[in-house]
């Protein structure tokens, strides 16, 4: 392996393994650290860990685990993949984590860019926007777990690391990649990097070529594999047939759109976090609705901010949301085993709970459904996935996904 990116949850991991794959690189992504070498011939390997929202001590202590396996596959570049909105708190988990890694690896400096201005992504004077509004006007000041309340992403990462935080400008990176070389401090730091358009994280991936830590969202390896000689290719697809589920634990803006949208049209079931906390809903009692329903149901958890804010004081944020996580984990298990061959996910740390309690320690990358968005393969099994965080695709993104694991390419 050349490239060995870490991962803070599971649909940011499926996000970069598109990335890497559609320019050229073969990839697969890894459930947790692996306990064995990796298959020979892999340019990359994405381990998926879900350290977003978990303890300082234990995301940095996973995040030191893949690194260490990384390294021991051949790795000269480790990428710390986090969301492209940034998500953290003023405790972590993103600056703890790089201040480890850099040690792991003795980097110096750390180019920071979340950007990914194809998905409405961008960084400009050091503040994050998503589309036209900046990250704590865009909904994700109401995240249930990760509220971004500050765009300016050189003070969200200041107050989460002892390392001076710097910026270099768009203007300088519009200068090319020596431009931003020079642009680096002569001390240690990591440094915001601005990114308005996608070759800007081109040019980015270039001035990083001999950089052995990096940060970002998808975008920041858009430009790393040609670095390697690759050359952009469209990864391929063998179709899976067969029934399908759809399951929503998002609650963002986007989501909750696809969900009013694909209620329409089809059967569909809500979960709320007190049904679940109560006992009255369980993952045997919605798989027994889910197979009997003709087509394609939904199963979703994905209510307006302030029922959110409601469960979680009722419940407590983190129990409220490990009982949701863990019921979707189980019914797409027991759907699994009854022949349930096609399951569309909403939401990061949902889709993290669904890939574990499906079992699939490796996956494989397959074409785009929207940007920043895969079809995945389950090793050894005809099992497709789509994994989305919540903030991605259209209103119409639940049916195209569902239809894009059947039509081979």
């Amino acid at each position: 392996m050349q490239i060995g990116i870490i991962a803070d949850d599971f649909t940011g991991a499926s996000d970069i393994a598109l990335t890497l794959a559609e320019a050229g690189f073969r990839v697969a992504q890894f459930n947790g650290v692996p306990d064995t070498a990796a298959e020979p011939g892999l340019q990359a390997g994405v381990v998926a860990l879900k350290s977003r929202t978990a303890p300082v001590d234990q995301a940095v202590a996973e995040s030191l685990a893949a690194c260490d396996w990384l390294l021991a596959q051949g790795c000269g570049q480790i990428v710390s993949k986090v969301c492209s909105t940034f998500d953290s708190t003023p405790q972590g988990n993103i600056g703890p984590v790089l201040e480890a890694l850099a040690g792991r690896l003795g980097a110096r400096h750390i180019m920071v860019c979340p950007a990914f201005p194809e998905n409405g992504r961008s960084v400009y004077q050091g503040h994050l926007f998503v589309g036209d509004r900046l990250l704590n006007e865009s909904g994700m000041q109401d995240h249930p777990l990760t509220p971004m309340t500050d765009a300016d992403l050189r003070r969200v990462l200041a107050a989460q690391t002892r390392w001076p935080v710097a910026h270099v400008p768009a203007q300088v990176v519009a200068r090319g990649s020596d431009a931003i070389l020079a642009a680096l401090p002569e001390t240690p730091a990591m440094v915001i990097v601005d990114a308005i358009r996608d070759a800007d994280l081109f040019t980015i991936g270039t001035a990083a070529r001999d950089q052995v830590l990096l940060c970002g969202g998808s975008g920041i390896a858009l430009g790393l594999p040609a670095n390697h000689g690759a050359v952009r290719a469209e990864p391929s697809w063998d179709p899976v047939s067969g029934p399908g589920v759809v399951l929503s634990g998002s609650c963002s803006r986007a989501t909750r759109a696809q969900v009013a949208r694909f209620r329409e049209r089809h059967p569909s079931i809500e979960v709320s976090a007190q049904a679940v906390m109560n006992g009255s809903v369980t993952a045997e009692k919605l798989a027994d609705w889910v197979l009997g329903q003709a087509g394609v149901p939904l199963v979703y958890s994905s209510a307006d901010p302030q029922a959110v804010l409601d469960a979680q004081q009722a419940f407590g944020r983190e129990a409220s949301a490990h009982a949701i996580e863990m019921l979707f984990a189980r019914l797409a298990c027991i759907l699994a085993e009854n022949g349930v061959s096609r399951i569309v996910v909403a939401g990061g740390e949902t889709s993290g709970a669904v890939v574990s309690g499906l079992g699939a320690r490796v996956l494989y990358i397959g074409r785009r459904i929207a940007p920043g968005v895969p079809l995945v393969h389950v090793q050894g099994r005809q099992l497709a996935l789509a994994l989305k965080s919540g903030n991605f695709g259209d209103e119409q993104f639940f049916e195209t996904a569902l239809a894009a694991m059947e039509g081979g390419r």
